[in-house]
């Protein structure tokens, strides 16, 4: 871990070399009054809007939309199988299924996926019901990946890192348009 020293607050970073916008943003939030102890910058850490993908911030007495970014519902997730070993071969042909089977990018399902219907109280998600029904199980792009490989512990594990598919970028909007008109009655003189 290294430690950034800034104007305000720490930044501790488990990223050995963020690019420049993505800690010219860290330090920016590190000079807020409201930031609570210090500003964490993951492994993955890339330049977001205005708040780094892959930061981590606590605030005292005020919620950032913005904050969690527009990866919501973005996630990694790790198994860890019972081999210990997987032939070339083999390897080769189980990424291939993958390739074939998961859509990644702009990329949907063509046929529709069963998924629950969300209750009323998520407006987003049910504007979006359609697009979901065909964008489960599929990865998305940018950092998104698929990995099998051996662990330190030396069991092949199957990582994956998906997309929020927009979803996301939705959500974060919508709740954002939200925290402006709140934050404009506030301030009304009225």
């Amino acid at each position: 871990m290294i430690e950034v020293k800034t104007e305000g607050k720490i930044i501790k970073s488990w990223c050995e070399k963020p690019d420049d916008t993505a800690l010219r943003q860290a330090i920016n939030l590190a000079r807020l009054p409201f930031i609570y102890k210090h500003v964490a910058l993951m492994p993955d850490t890339h330049a977001g809007y205005g708040m780094p993908i892959g930061g981590v911030i606590a605030c005292e007495g005020v919620v950032i939309p913005n904050a969690v970014g527009v990866d919501i519902g973005c996630g990694v997730l790790a198994v860890k199988t019972s081999l210990k070993d997987i032939d070339r071969s083999d390897l080769k042909n189980i990424l291939g299924i993958i390739r074939k089977n998961v859509p990644v990018g702009f990329e949907h399902r063509k046929e529709r996926q069963a998924i629950p219907k969300l209750p009323a109280c998520a407006p987003v998600c049910e504007k979006e019901y359609e697009n979901a029904e065909r964008q489960l199980g599929t990865l998305g792009g940018g950092n998104h990946f698929i990995e099998i490989q051996k662990g330190s512990d030396n069991y092949i594990w199957y990582i994956i890192h998906s997309g929020s598919r927009n979803l996301g970028k939705k959500v974060a909007d919508h709740y954002n348009r939200l925290a402006k008109e709140l934050n404009s009655k506030a301030r009304s003189s009225v």
